[in-house]
């Protein structure tokens, strides 16, 4: 046998069959595109300097870290649509006198050809593309970008080197397959496992409690912190109970329609009903994972772009102005201190020598304690389990007033009270242990925003008094968590520039070059903070996490479309000969139009529906995660994930008018 035809025969079997291979070879392509681009940008030039670009690095290595494994995982899969479908092609390759040897030097030519256009292609488009993403990337971040095309080579030697790896293994898996299989085996391929599976109901029992205990844990976890804990829990619970539920409780599903006589006997219910059974644990594997695909993509590009979306405000509310400052007292006295007008003074005029002008100033004292709140009592002494506890915190009323321009008036021992983070003091009067009682004299709105509280994933609770001294003064005696003590003093300042972030951090570095030098006995070294200069922080790791939620929402996306594309084409050859059958028994091509449309409609909008219970379900457990990066609007989150849903929904639906085209055509005997 001459040596040319082996090229020969794996080229004109990847020709023959490349409503199968095309895809296919895009798919790993677009694979390798990715894992050069995260690569490229992980060890490029660009992240060294910029400050911060650690945060941004760490993202993206664990990003590649999660494209090499999936792509392992899914092309094996994916490959097992291709030799299936030309199993029989083997087997009559084997019949006609081609030896095993002889058929796998076919497949590793096959391999070896897909492998290099895959990796090729895949190189040139991450090339081509890699400085668009890495501009991509400096644009989420807000840092200045320049174009400058380079090619990293260590980016491509370990691209290459882990496709190759994956091809290889493939290669192995798809050679063991058919070197131990026999020739009849092999022609009868397609029509293996024909019989209708029986239904487990075990198995479909035990999706539904798993499911049930993954959502239950979703909706009941109250702080944020055991959101972040039991998140992961639950994504392996509704992984497991999905597949459960697809093979087991589909098949299921139809045995019970079956049963529903006046919806079976119908003529196209009668048909895709029976089809879907014939094939359904099969089927119900590649639904299970097109639905866990499709909830990836909604709860990661939703999360990821709320995030990045609410990063200003988050800004916002941790430095409520441009240049804040938190200054902690020793005693309740020095909040009142001259040190701190001083230190004030020296603020505004190192704005005014630079030019500018303090603009919306911020002055205000408060006091602060942890507790837990129970049944309208404040519980000093409980310290034990710190996500329970909640932050209270006294705020004078003169400086209510003035913050926000009302005229509220109080009587002794009257507060105004203002809650966060969905807590609620449903009692008329609050007491505190160790301290007085208050009565509520009403609720009110949130009038400010402090750096603890925002910091801080447990609620709040804000008391407006008369008098904070008096307040708090049967508490200075209180230890708190750890034996410091209980009640601890603030004092706030700040104030807006409107003027550049370049400038503003210029009078930041001013401002902590000469704080440094101040040593006042009743008054810590007040901390300056800049939001301009924290900024960059924000956006570097509110932009890692969006964009890493784009990057590996493409490439979950990637495998949901040509998990999808395949189960159309490769049930379309399955039943073309059953539908060739209905066509020579007097079933018109309307009615097998029909027929198909009943069907693929069932089975193809089955997951996005499933998907679209999953990210419901998900959705607190989401919104208490996002807590912890002080986003906190609800209406917000309604809105982004709606949006992305719609999106993605649209998206879905395009693919479904573009596949069924596809398997309507091959039901139909069209030729390609």
């Amino acid at each position: 046998m001459k040596t040319g035809l082996y090229p020969h025969l794996a080229l004109n079997g990847i020709k023959k069959n490349k409503r199968l291979y095309l895809p296919y070879i895009l798919t790993c392509a677009g694979m390798v595109m990715m894992a050069y681009i995260v690569s490229y940008l992980a060890h490029g030039e660009a992240l060294t300097l910029v400050i911060g670009g650690g945060i941004m690095k760490t993202c993206l290595l664990l990003g590649l870290a999660v494209i090499g494994v999936f792509s392992l995982l899914f092309l094996f899969y994916t490959n097992s649509f291709l030799i299936r479908r030309r199993k029989k092609e083997f087997g009559l390759y084997n019949i006609l006198g081609m030896g095993k040897v002889n058929l796998a030097r076919v497949l590793i030519w096959e391999s070896f050809i897909v492998s290099v256009i895959s990796i090729l292609g895949g190189l040139f488009c991450g090339i081509l593309f890699s400085k668009l993403a890495e501009l991509l990337m400096l644009n989420i971040l807000q840092l200045e970008t320049s174009f400058s095309l380079s090619i990293s080579f260590n980016s491509i030697g370990y691209t290459v080197v882990l496709f190759a790896v994956i091809f290889f293994l493939i290669l192995l898996n798809t050679l063991k397959q058919i070197t131990v299989s026999k020739p009849i085996e092999l022609l009868r391929s397609e029509n293996a496992g024909e019989k209708p599976p029986k239904a487990n109901w075990v198995m479909a029992l035990a999706g539904v409690v798993i499911m049930a205990v993954a959502y239950y844990i979703a909706i009941s976890i109250e702080e944020p912190m055991e959101a972040i804990l039991w998140f992961f829990v639950a994504v392996v619970l509704v992984i497991i109970a999905t597949y459960l539920l697809f093979i087991a409780g589909s098949v299921a599903l139809c045995k019970l329609l079956q049963k529903n006589k006046n919806y079976y006997y119908k003529t196209n219910h009668f048909v895709s009903v029976s089809s879907m059974l014939f094939r359904m644990k099969r089927n119900g594997a590649g639904l299970a994972s097109i639905c866990i695909l499709c909830t990836m993509v909604l709860v990661m590009v939703s999360s990821t772009v709320c995030l990045y979306m609410g990063a200003e405000d988050s800004l916002r509310k941790r430095y409520p102005r441009n240049i804040y400052s938190d200054v902690t007292v020793s005693e309740i006295a020095d909040l009142n201190s001259d040190s701190l007008n001083i230190i004030e003074d020296m603020a505004l005029q190192i704005v005014e020598d630079n030019g500018e002008k303090a603009e919306h100033i911020l002055n205000y004292n408060f006091a602060v304690f942890n507790g837990v709140y129970e049944n309208g009592k404040v519980i000093t002494s409980k310290t034990e389990s710190f996500s329970d506890q909640t932050l209270v915190f006294f705020v004078s009323l003169d400086d209510y007033n003035r913050i926000t321009g009302n005229t509220e008036t109080l009587s002794e021992g009257e507060v105004l009270v203002n809650t966060t983070k969905n807590l609620q003091i449903d009692a008329n009067s609050i007491e505190i242990e160790g301290g007085k009682t208050f009565v509520i004299r009403k609720e009110i709105d949130k009038f400010l925003d402090t750096s603890i509280d925002v910091m801080n994933v447990s609620p709040s609770i804000y008391l407006v008094t008369d008098q904070i001294e008096e307040a708090v003064s049967p508490m200075m005696n209180l230890t708190g968590y750890k034996g410091n003590r209980l009640v601890e003093f603030h004092h706030v300042y700040g104030f807006d520039l409107f003027c550049s972030d370049e400038k503003q951090v210029e009078i930041f570095n001013t401002f902590t070059d000469k704080m440094q030098d101040i040593k006042i006995e009743e008054v810590n070294t007040p901390k300056w903070e800049c939001a301009a200069f924290e900024s960059t922080e924000f956006y570097e790791l509110y932009g890692s996490l969006f964009f890493l939620g784009i990057l590996l929402g493409i490439v979950f996306v990637f495998a949901a479309v040509l998990i999808i594309y395949y189960k159309q084409i490769s049930e379309g050859y399955e039943d073309q000969s059953r539908f060739d059958i209905m066509q020579k028994v007097g079933m018109n091509k309307k009615e097998i139009k029909k027929s198909i449309n009943s069907q693929v409609l069932t089975v193809f909008f089955m997951p996005l529906l499933v998907s679209a219970i999953h990210l419901g379900f998900a959705f607190p457990m989401i919104y208490k995660m996002l807590m912890l990066f002080a986003i906190n609007d609800l209406a917000f989150l309604i809105y982004v994930t709606l949006g992305c849903f719609a999106v993605f929904t649209l998206f879905y639906i395009i693919v479904y008018k573009i596949t069924s085209k596809a398997y309507y055509s091959i039901v139909s005997g069209a030729k390609e």
